[in-house]
């Protein structure tokens, strides 16, 4: 087995976790929508419920890398990131159509890039520009006609917009806790989402009237809510963003609404057109296109 093996079977592993992350992430609305209780407290519950696995992921992670508390600013604002992701991400669907608030929040790789470049001084190539573009257009294509812009919705449109910034430094924030700290990707998943879990108590507290679920299918939705898109999908985003750059791992929310868009075509019965399967093909070439190569280091950030 020559050096290069093994890292280039870690860089598989990790975009095999980002893929799979991604698309755990994109069922998220299916359960909101299936639940029933409110959005926030939806929000709260997904994390709530998703403590006790990420905890026992963390257990079971080597003593060197493993962490259950930490006063590490990254860590820290990787929680208050993700509230925040969630609080607006929940305001722009009030406020706008859910195509608007869809696709204006995949603006967070811009983000991400902007900030991996000023920040963590981490190269973009061409390949990563080429990349995004097609997953723009991608993006764009999965909304098709969806999307329309009116004066009475523009608050809803920023809330949308500071939905991507905060999903943006979310990424950026874990990117840095996975790369600086060296811990587990279970012990920080386990970390953000008790941060974030108290963000959304307080804030369902304040907003909701629909905060406890009233039946057992009620609770088991929320359950597979805090599985599947948390402890899965923010999870496995974790582990991908210890060894992936973070300008590419970014892009991993255009395959959540490829997710979302697959989801709803086999659960809710969503017609699919062939601008939106169009779209779907963009997202996935534009990936490819912006893929680590194997002479760039998997982690220069």
């Amino acid at each position: 087995m020559n050096a290069s093996t093994l890292p280039a079977r870690k860089n598989t592993f990790a975009f095999a976790a980002l893929v799979i992350g991604a698309f755990a992430m994109g069922a998220s609305p299916i359960f909101v929508r299936l639940a029933d209780v409110g959005p926030f407290a939806s929000a709260f519950w997904r994390c709530a419920l998703a403590l006790p696995f990420l905890a026992l992921w963390a257990l079971a992670e080597p003593k060197e890398t493993r962490a259950m508390f930490s006063t590490d600013r990254a860590v820290v604002l990787s929680g208050l990131f993700f509230a925040g992701d969630l609080f607006f991400w929940h305001l722009s669907i009030l406020a706008t159509t859910v195509a608007n608030a869809t696709f204006i929040a995949t603006m967070a790789p811009v983000w991400v890039a902007f900030g991996a470049w000023i920040v963590f001084r981490e190269k973009i190539s061409r390949g990563n520009f080429l990349g995004l573009a097609l997953c723009l257009a991608g993006g764009a294509a999965l909304i098709g006609q969806s999307y329309s812009f009116a004066p009475e919705r523009l608050i809803g449109d920023g809330y949308a917009l500071v939905t991507s910034l905060f999903f943006g430094l979310y990424m950026l924030a874990i990117s840095n806790a996975r790369t600086r700290l060296k811990i587990g990707a279970g012990s920080l998943a386990f970390m953000s989402a008790a941060i974030t879990c108290a963000c959304m108590f307080v804030i369902a507290m304040l907003f909701e009237t629909n905060f406890m679920p009233r039946s057992l299918n009620g609770w088991m939705t929320l359950l597979s809510l805090a599985i599947i898109s948390q402890v899965l999908g923010q999870g496995l985003l974790a582990v991908a963003l210890g060894r992936l750059p973070a300008t590419f791992s970014s892009l991993v929310i255009f395959l959540e609404a490829v997710g979302a868009a697959a989801l709803g075509w086999l659960i809710l019965n969503e017609a699919l057109e062939p601008i939106q399967l169009l779209g779907g093909a963009l997202i996935l070439f534009g990936i490819w296109i912006a893929r680590p190569r194997a002479t760039s280091p998997a982690t220069a950030l």
